[in-house]
């Protein structure tokens, strides 16, 4: 399991994990917080990583992370 953090560009800031779910999918889950204050949760799956290890992967789960917290429907 790897871990993630950062700060989406509506200013929440997240710390989040990933792990692999099979050979083609990675799984990830997020925790959410304004000023400190718990925000929210997601989690997300990213089919077929194209064989990603490493900083692309971290570039790519922390780009689900934030698309999926700022586009929210």
């Amino acid at each position: 399991m790897s871990s993630v953090s950062g700060k989406t560009r509506n200013g929440f800031t997240y710390e989040g994990d990933y792990d692999f779910a099979g050979s083609t999918r990675v799984r990830w889950t997020a925790t959410f917080r304004h000023e400190g204050d718990f925000a929210g949760m997601r989690h997300g799956l990213l089919h077929d990583p194209n064989g990603l290890t490493g900083d692309a992967l971290d570039a790519v789960v922390r780009r689900d992370i934030e698309t999926t917290w700022t586009e929210a429907l």
